[in-house]
């Protein structure tokens, strides 16, 4: 089962690799930009970048990144052993 997870993981984590490394980078870029240096045209490009508005996937980007992200959680959690279910060994007697 755990390699099975793991499978879905590795195929997870390369198809949401590049969209998060994008969202994490514009986002950090965007506050630097807009927020610190007051680059309000570089950050509005930024933000445009940041949701893929620039293509006009805005409404759906946002979804995939979280889609991917559960996945991400769901996969590695399940392979971490936390859920197992525990064999008891109670001993009887003495």
């Amino acid at each position: 089962m755990i390699r099975t997870f793991r499978k879905y993981h590795r195929l997870i984590a390369i198809a949401a690799c590049l969209p998060l490394i994008l969202t994490v980078i514009t986002g950090i870029g965007y506050t630097i930009f807009d927020e610190w240096f007051h680059q309000d045209e570089i950050g509005g490009f930024l933000m445009q970048l940041h949701t893929l508005k620039i293509l006009g996937l805005d409404t759906i980007y946002p979804l995939l990144n979280g889609l991917g992200l559960v996945g991400l959680l769901v996969t590695g959690l399940s392979m971490t052993g936390l859920f197992k279910k525990r064999l008891s060994t109670h001993k009887t007697g003495n």
